[in-house]
């Protein structure tokens, strides 16, 4: 059965993060042995919003707790989030940063979706301008496309050499092994999206005058392209895919299924970090006598 194929009728038990890896560090990663429409351990729709919700809360409880503990300096190294999010056009990004983003406080939160590159950013090394957007401490920074795009696009389009777009990735994992070894969490995931799902959104975008302005002749431009942005997600996932920065592919041909997914990986990677409240740095007794005195 192909990693991501649809399960039996129950529950896979575990981790997400262990049932949506890409597959073990150094492994050659193959999108065709992942389901795009797969809902790995859910069983359909409300199960799936069922979770969602549950999770919302708590997911709110820990982002506060992150925020909280940037705001105290009690000596404990400054922890961040960093969400990555990769995929075809239409994979469902900016729905998926709607809605999981949607449920904690914005105040600690940040957010920036990566264009093409202007000419002042392509004058500097191809980081510099992802590194202007690294979340501060406490917060949860979302990136919608990311420097990843750096060596995505000019494999595709022939504009690096195989060597350079190799020094690319040996340049990423340093640069993300730092941010990890200086208290940022990343997780990195693919939003896996099938052909044929594809062609579905971008029809419903033509068929809807109010989704027009989401629309670019540029997208179909692309879908000629198909095979070759797989290759280069391969090879980007499997030179990339490292223990402190590993990749997560997400089914994505479900909507539903894919913000949940990213949910339930950004929850666990902030249960993972231990959160706790900080500890008042005042008498709490002492400061209820003067109040309740007022």
């Amino acid at each position: 059965m192909p990693a991501h194929a649809e399960p039996p009728r129950g529950r896979i038990e575990g981790p997400w993060s262990s049932r949506l890896r890409a597959g073990a560090p150094g492994a050659s990663v193959d999108l065709a042995g992942f389901d795009t429409g797969a809902t790995p351990g859910v069983l359909d729709k409300d199960d799936g919003e069922a979770s969602f919700r549950g999770t919302g809360k708590s997911l709110a409880r820990l982002q506060e707790q992150l925020f909280a503990a940037s705001t105290v300096g009690n000596g404990a190294p400054a922890r961040s989030v960093l969400l990555v999010l990769q995929g075809m056009d239409t994979a469902g990004k900016g729905g998926v940063v709607k809605k999981v983003a949607g449920s904690v406080d914005p105040q600690g939160v940040s957010h920036h979706a990566f264009k093409a590159p202007t000419e002042e950013e392509r004058a500097h090394p191809f980081l510099w301008r992802v590194e202007k957007q690294l979340p501060a401490p406490g917060q949860i920074g979302v990136w919608d496309r990311s420097h990843y795009e750096d060596v995505l696009v000019p494999r595709v389009h022939g504009t690096l050499s195989a060597a350079a777009i190799d020094d690319r990735y040996a340049t990423i994992n340093a640069f993300e092994r730092r941010l990890v070894e200086s208290g940022t969490t990343i997780v990195k995931v693919f939003l896996h999206l099938g052909y044929d799902e594809q062609r579905k959104r971008l029809l419903r975008r033509l068929d809807r005058s109010d989704k027009h302005w989401k629309f670019s002749p540029g997208d179909v431009d692309d879908r000629a392209h198909w095979p070759a942005f797989q290759e280069a997600y391969e090879a980007a996932l499997t030179a990339t895919n490292t223990e402190p920065a590993p990749w997560f592919v997400v089914p994505a041909d479900h909507k539903w299924f894919s913000a949940l997914a990213v949910q339930q990986l950004l929850e666990e990677a902030l249960t993972g970090l231990q959160l706790r409240w900080p500890t008042a740095s005042f008498d709490v007794e002492r400061e209820r006598e003067r109040l309740l005195a007022t």
